[in-house]
């Protein structure tokens, strides 16, 4: 049997080229899919085969769920080699100074149920069935270059990203390196959904003109890059396996330590 690999938020963006280029590098593995829009996922498994891309279309949020497919990876593969998690959300975009009701306080708590605490407990969840692979298994989470500076209006989503990354140091420091591995990736500012958002909605109602003037001019020059670009670097990881040198690291998506894993 070829790679098991789970992969969130795998019905559009990265996620969605993440699954094909896994499919495409991989011819054995077999992917689990999880993201809340059902069709793309069903176009995938009639694309690939219902013995080689399964999924569950749910709320990455809902434990039972989660934990439901866990249970079924189990059964129905015995071992689980990798996780991506790739799944999040940017909403709200919206100075600190202005996040000062209750329903903004509640917008940080439900990005934070999914860009950290869904993750947290996915990780729990599957840590047993990682650990069990005859692989060294790998966890690889999708960060953002804003866990590690700031962008006007992103503070709910910079902050969320900076825990996922002290959430990886802190995976590498308490398990076993050849068991397991993680790492975080910064994917670039990348051509998908989230990009149309911020120029469309939400960069106009909650950043400022000059910061927003950035991620137009990135489409406009069409600058913005194709999802395949950190797709490839992605899916190597959760193939390939993650060097023990970069495990628990943050890094961007072209770091030069990572071009032995993209071959």
């Amino acid at each position: 049997m070829g790679n098991v690999v789970l992969v969130t938020g795998a019905s559009r963006g990265i996620g969605l080229q993440l699954v094909k280029t896994i499919m495409e590098r991989d011819a054995d593995c077999v992917v689990y899919g999880v993201a809340r829009t059902e069709d793309s996922l069903q176009s995938l498994q009639k694309e690939y085969g219902a013995d080689r891309f399964m999924y569950r279309a749910c709320d990455i949020t809902d434990r039972s769920q989660v934990a439901a497919l866990v249970e079924e990876i189990r059964n129905k593969q015995g071992k689980l080699d990798s996780i991506i998690a790739n799944a999040g959300m940017l909403e709200p975009v919206k100075s600190i100074s202005q996040s000062t009701s209750e329903c903004d306080i509640n917008q940080w708590e439900r990005l934070f149920d999914v860009n950290f605490f869904s993750i947290v407990t996915l990780v729990t969840l599957c840590l047993p069935l990682l650990k069990s692979s005859s692989k060294v298994s790998s966890i690889v989470f999708v960060s953002s270059g804003a866990s590690v500076k700031p962008y006007n209006g992103w503070s709910a989503y910079g902050c969320s990203k900076a825990a996922l990354n002290h959430f990886a140091m802190d995976i590498a420091s308490e398990e076993p390196s050849d068991k397991v591995r993680t790492v975080c990736i910064a994917p670039g500012v990348v051509d998908t959904q989230m990009q149309k958002d911020i120029r469309e909605t939400l960069g106009p109602q909650g950043m400022k003109p000059e910061a927003l003037e950035r991620f137009t001019q990135l489409y406009k020059t069409s600058s913005l890059l194709d999802p395949k670009v950190p797709a490839t670097v992605l899916a190597q990881l959760a193939l390939k396996g993650i060097p023990d040198a970069l495990n628990g690291q943050y890094l961007r998506y072209n770091d030069d330590r990572l071009v032995p894993v993209q071959g």
